[in-house]
């Protein structure tokens, strides 16, 4: 499919605010998402009209408790240089993501005795919500915490599909899907640190492309991250990118 954009990734908060400029993001069940809580841009703005929605979200955000600031900007436009200036002169995080899809039968083929996905069901729950809290905790209590929840919600959500990869019997990697009539969104897929290298990232993927053979995968990489680099090996698509910056008072 030609026609993938980011508007195909999912972006979990409720839309309070939008424009033919912007939209507004919020998730009050989880304030500590940067991800669920942000501006993003659907025209690239000019610096005084970004620094007036800089000050709308800098208020409304302190309004919650919420110490980060994140802007989006549209995909496929690089940030302007006045624009990239300021925000470097005010310490944000500058980074892109880039936009990958494959047709199932084009996934190379692996098989690895050592692993075996599973989908996340009553059985193996527990470990699926252990696995991720302990993976949640590097990005702080609060966050881990208040993901359990989410993790819960989405369990029983029929269009979302939770997976758990172990290595020889012992959970060590997740991904969740999120299903459309067309397209299947691999998410959130990590593996922990001692266990990469393994395979194990390629079993999850499988495990996708075995199940959703009618569906065009999409997912979504760092644009600086060497993950990238495995998706282009293994025949993904690119289809674009997107900046997004990030300030986190304190940091």
């Amino acid at each position: 499919m030609n026609d993938i954009t980011f508007e195909h990734i999912e972006k979990i908060g409720h839309i309070i605010y939008e424009d033919e400029m912007y939209r507004h993001v919020h998730y009050p069940e989880m304030l500590s998402r940067y991800d669920s809580n942000f501006i993003l841009f659907k025209t690239m703005p000019a610096l005084t009209t970004f620094k007036k929605l800089e000050h709308l979200l800098c208020s409304y955000h302190q309004q919650h408790n919420q110490q980060h600031l994140k802007f989006i900007f549209p995909s496929n436009e690089k940030i302007p240089s006045d624009i990239h200036s300021y925000l470097t002169d005010e310490n944000y995080d500058i980074g892109f993501l880039e936009l990958y899809t494959i047709e199932p039968s084009h996934f190379p083929t692996k098989v690895n005795e050592h692993v075996e996905v599973r989908p996340v069901t009553d059985d193996n729950l527990e470990a699926f919500l252990t696995l991720q809290y302990k993976e949640d905790l590097r990005y702080g209590e609060t966050f881990a915490t208040e993901k359990q929840a989410l993790l819960k919600h989405r369990f029983h959500d029929s269009k979302k599909h939770q997976l758990l990869a172990y290595y020889e019997g012992i959970p060590v990697g997740s991904t969740e899907l999120i299903e459309e009539d067309t397209t299947v969104e691999i998410d959130n897929l990590f593996v922990l640190e001692a266990f990469q290298r393994k395979g194990i990232g390629t079993q999850l993927q499988q495990y996708v492309m075995q199940n959703f053979q009618q569906k065009t995968v999409i997912l979504v990489a760092d644009g600086e991250d060497t993950p990238r680099d495995m998706y282009q090996k293994q025949h993904y698509i690119y289809r674009g990118f997107q900046y997004e910056v990030l300030k986190v008072e304190g940091q």
